[in-house]
């Protein structure tokens, strides 16, 4: 499919939004992209992109939080503009890769122009203002979709269609490890910069929010700001899972294992081959005693695809075809509770 109807902008151009503008221009025309931030040294690495990628230090609409994009950004009490133009912004999308902190103000000016929305993960750092992002976006009828990426991953894919067809039988555990030594933030914990992630995938494979949320964790390098933590979740039909994430280990690892009463999945993303594996290992209760069923494990094949181009080409044909987002705004707030709940348990 072609799109050439997108209009694109993309706010913010750091690690993380420069892939975006790498992605963008591999998919889109670059005469429809345009790119805006702040940094004076943005342009030049934009430039070297593609040089008909259009650069801006100043958005396209007012934002009405000067803080959002940078400080030589105007504000503006009122950052709607008039429905005539708005009927024209059918198809206008902006990518949100700013600071989290400023998800929402930006997400919010955004929406309210008419435009449709992909915000970086998290989309918010409040439940209360992830929530009213998703009423504006129906309130203006634009797509709120938001980048838990790696719910775009083929092998994610792969597992949630095994699943349903019974593959692994009834889902019974999930357990997932995201380690790696370095990466310390100051303005966030390893459980607000690691375990999104893995939060969005478990929400997404099991289908259903959990029933209580519990963690705990340990400050070691910064105060107050946690470096490993350990969260719980119990889900309907005695379905579990714990996610353990940590930036003080001496190895990275990601690796998921999602467990059932046939058989059971290992994902590991970080090995360059063999990422996704079915074992056929279990338990089952014979003439009324406990049994092991074993063999080794089968290679499960899956389309090599790069998530973020996958991300993208789903926000895309969403705003085309007028369908729901994966990961639209109400996927996004329960993730959001889920993270609230288990940094009240860290901090009870």
């Amino acid at each position: 499919m072609t799109f050439n109807s997108i209009n694109l902008e993309i706010y913010g151009a750091g690690r993380w939004g420069m892939n975006h503008v790498k992605t963008a221009a591999s998919i889109l025309n670059p005469e429809q992209i345009t790119v805006i931030d702040t940094n004076p040294e943005t342009e030049q690495k934009i430039k070297a992109i593609n040089s008909s990628i259009e650069y801006s230090n100043i958005p396209k609409i007012r934002l009405s939080n000067k803080s959002s994009i940078g400080s030589s950004i105007p504000s503006s009490n009122d950052a709607s503009i008039p429905k005539s133009q708005v009927q024209g912004l059918s198809n206008i999308c902006a990518i949100v890769a700013t600071p989290a902190e400023t998800h929402y103000m930006v997400a919010k000016d955004l929406l309210n122009s008419g435009r449709n929305v992909l915000v970086e993960k998290p989309i918010t750092l409040l439940v209360e203002e992830a929530t009213e992002l998703v009423e504006i976006a129906d309130k203006n009828n634009v797509k709120l979709m938001v980048g838990h990426v790696l719910i775009y991953h083929p092998a994610v894919i792969k597992m949630k269609e095994e699943i349903l067809s019974g593959k692994i039988g009834k889902l019974q555990y999930i357990y997932s490890n995201r380690l790696n030594l370095g990466a310390i933030r100051s303005e966030e914990n390893s459980l607000w910069s690691f375990a999104p992630h893995d939060i969005s995938i478990i929400q997404y494979l099991v289908g259903d929010n959990p029933i209580q949320v519990t963690a705990n964790g340990g400050d070691f390098v910064q105060d107050g700001i946690e470096d490993t933590t350990l969260t719980f979740l119990t889900y309907p039909g005695n379905v579990k899972a714990h996610i353990f994430v940590s930036w003080l280990h001496p190895f990275k690892e990601q690796r998921m294992v999602v467990v059932g009463d046939k058989g059971m999945f290992v994902f590991e993303d970080s090995l360059k081959t063999e990422k996704l594996k079915y074992y056929k290992k279990g338990f089952e209760i014979k003439n009324g005693s406990v049994e092991k069923f074993d063999s080794e494990y089968e290679v499960v094949d899956f389309d090599q695809k790069m998530p973020l181009n996958e991300e993208h080409l789903h926000f895309y044909n969403s705003v085309i075809n007028d369908t729901q987002p994966l990961t639209d705004g109400k996927h996004a707030v329960e993730v959001l509770r889920i993270l609230e709940k288990a940094t009240n348990s860290l901090k009870d």
